[in-house]
């Protein structure tokens, strides 16, 4: 038996035309764009047929006579027993023209030339878009009473499909499958669509909530999906039965799921918080048209709604088909599959295959570049306080990753030490010594950065100083608070001014201030320490509200407790948990690569959390740290006591361990 199926490297096409080669003595003509050899090869050895059973029919769907040479069309006279035409733009966010183009007046084209060389029937392959937004059940018998064919898709099917029962001179048969995911048995699925929308929103909710809490999801109309297997052996058996010419065919679920249920089972299937609680988006539908028009007209708002639908990937239509109204009767479909063996089968049993093959093959993230190397290789990256601790071990990283990497510090010496240090590892160095707490040799560090260098592509801001005294002990110490704003704050301000108008001048950049965990947490005896980076922190957010529309980025990284040489005066902070300057430096390179606006331990965002909720509580606790870890010898300006010689008792250690990382 000969077939000639068009759409054959399609994602249905290719395991139908798989199916047909199954059957004994067949031969499948498919339909390639002229220049696709190698494409048509690579089909017929995925089919493990040679060229005399799977034959390329070089052609353009677009084109009269579907652009197929003279000479083919000799051959295929009265030879194809089967016309499947499949091609199509299934595309929802395709432009009016393209689908036009494909949908239309590909289908007239195909019609055309099944009848020219005499197939005895056409298999046309339409889909529920036809019925368009139909208020009800639509049968299989019905067609003119489509309705709500606004969106060019929905129009584009069902016009395709008059063009079939219209104007095709051998006998038909339309096949309409629901949202056709991937396979049930695999997830195999080529491209994003459908439910596939929302796995982005689903796989954000898991990341940031714990699986146990229970969140609020949608609710709207039935959303009809099948599996491609499915529809594949579906259209198979059908198309080979008798008696079956000029009818119409549901492939669809009898009993599908309302979008929350699917929705829901995706979450399950990603290990996502459960949506127990949904909103019927119908309830979108009473909002008066002018006044959601006028919202949108708003400049805020339509950036904020373009920019979350882009990042989480959905078209900007999601909620007309969240709302679907319409429900498809299949009688004749479910009695052309009696007894055959095929049926839909249930969401529940193979959504965890669809979720782990998006995953694993059609995730957006996959395909950007989340390596440290992918996002700073060529650039300038300057990284003040570069000379040890968080800094150096960045330096290492960044310099490794094919960066130009800079450190600037006060200590020759040191900065010698490090570029030593790096250039054996293999890997360049850029030192400049500068005190960017002095004023003249900031400006001074920015007028080389930018005459050598062209500014630099990311600052991080890390140089800083801390001062761990309390204030009961600092009433006669101003200038501690002046000497740390000077560095902290001023510092860091006046080099990020500087090198700004470069990165506006190219319209991109990052910037990463180097906070703390303190300004969460509100740290009894670091209150200079802490205010001067909460400072940094309140410029950062102001100047990303400024900056947002420019491409540069500000991150703040609120860094837990770090063993460097900062902090070792404070003895007591030998006998608690730290994170080593590599472990913070894996904080500063996930900054650096994913640009997030803050990075912060959960035990910091649960002392943010608390401090807003329940204030008092949070100052007891604090306080009881405060008071249970004495002040430093060193702050005191006295000679260390026996007591605080001594190790640190169990509740110490208990109370560091709950608190880890948090300065006290």
């Amino acid at each position: 038996m000969h077939y000639f199926v068009t759409g054959a490297t399609g994602f249905i096409g290719k395991r139908l035309v798989s199916k047909l080669l199954a059957r004994k003595g067949a031969v499948v003509y498919f339909l390639v764009r002229d220049g696709s050899a190698a494409k048509a090869a690579e089909l017929i050895a995925h089919w493990g047929v040679d060229k005399t059973r799977a034959v390329p029919v070089p052609g353009d769907l677009t084109q009269p006579d579907l652009g197929v040479a003279k000479a083919m069309r000799e051959r295929l006279q009265r030879r194809i027993k089967h016309f499947f035409h499949l091609a199509a733009v299934y595309d929802l966010s395709a432009d009016a023209e393209s689908q036009e183009r494909a949908n239309v007046e590909g289908t007239r084209n195909a019609v055309r030339f099944a009848a020219e060389i005499g197939a005895e029937c056409f298999h046309h392959m339409s889909s529920i878009a036809a019925a368009g937004l139909y208020e009800g059940v639509f049968r299989e018998d019905m067609f003119e009473e489509a309705e709500g064919l606004d969106h060019p898709y929905f129009k584009t099917k069902h016009d395709g499909e008059r063009i079939v029962r219209e104007e095709c001179a051998v006998p038909w048969r339309v096949y309409r499958p629901g949202i056709v995911v991937g396979d049930s048995r695999t997830g195999e699925m080529d491209k994003i669509d459908g439910p596939y929308y929302f796995f982005k929103l689903i796989q954000r909710m898991r990341q940031i909530l714990p699986p146990w809490l229970p969140t609020i999801g949608l609710e709207g109309g039935r959303i009809n999906v099948v599996p491609v297997d499915f529809v594949v052996d579906a259209l198979d058996h059908i198309a080979h039965l008798r008696g079956k010419d000029g009818k119409c065919f549901h492939l669809v679920d009898p009993t599908p799921y309302r979008v929350g249920d699917v929705l829901a089972l995706f979450a399950k299937a990603a290990h996502s918080p459960p949506m127990a609680m949904r909103v019927n988006a119908a309830l979108l539908g009473f909002v008066p048209k002018s006044v959601k028009k006028g919202l949108l007209a708003l400049t805020p708002v339509r950036r904020v709604q373009n920019a979350v639908m882009k990042d989480l990937g959905l078209p900007e239509d999601i909620l007309t088909f969240v709302n679907y109204p319409t429900r498809f009767d299949c009688r004749e479909t479910e009695a052309a599959l009696k007894g055959s063996g095929i049926a839909v089968p249930r969401l529940e049993d193979y959504a965890w295959r669809l979720w782990d093959y998006w995953e694993r093959h059609l995730d957006p993230a996959l395909r950007v570049d989340r390596t440290l190397k992918g996002r700073v290789q060529g650039k300038v990256v300057l990284i003040t306080g570069g000379s040890s601790g968080i800094g150096l071990a960045t330096a290492h990283r960044i310099a490794a990753a094919g960066a130009t990497a800079i450190i600037c510090g006060r200590d020759a010496e040191k900065l010698a030490q490090a570029r030593r240090e790096i250039e054996a590892a293999g890997h360049a160095l850029v030192t400049y010594q500068a005190d960017i707490a002095d004023h003249a040799q900031c400006d001074a560090l920015v007028a080389r950065l930018v005459a050598e260098h062209g500014g630099v592509d990311i600052l991080i801001n890390n140089a800083g100083r801390s001062i761990r005294r309390a204030i009961e002990t600092s009433f006669d110490r101003f200038h501690d608070l002046e000497r740390t704003m000077a560095i902290n704050y001023f510092g860091a301000i006046r080099l990020t001014l500087g090198l700004l108008p470069t990165m506006i001048a190219k319209r991109k950049g990052h910037v990463i201030n180097i906070s703390s965990i303190g300004v969460l947490t509100n740290a009894p005896r670091f209150s200079a320490y802490v205010a001067s980076k909460a400072a940094l922190e309140a410029w950062g957010r102001c100047a990303a509200s400024e900056f947002a529309d420019m491409g540069i980025d500000f991150t703040t990284i609120n860094m837990p407790l770090v063993r460097t040489p900062m902090i070792a005066p404070t003895k007591l902070y030998q006998h608690v948990p730290t994170l080593s300057p590599e472990e913070a430096a894996d904080l500063v390179v996930e900054g650096v690569v994913n640009r997030p606006a803050r990075i912060a331990t959960r035990l910091g965002v649960f002392g943010e959390i608390l401090h807003a909720l329940a204030p008092r509580i949070s100052q007891i606790i604090m306080n009881t740290a405060f008071r249970m870890f004495h002040e430093s010898a060193a702050a005191r300006h006295t000679p260390e006591t026996e007591a605080e010689a001594a190790p640190p008792t169990p509740d110490m250690i208990a109370l560091s361990n709950l608190m880890r990382g948090i300065h006290f």
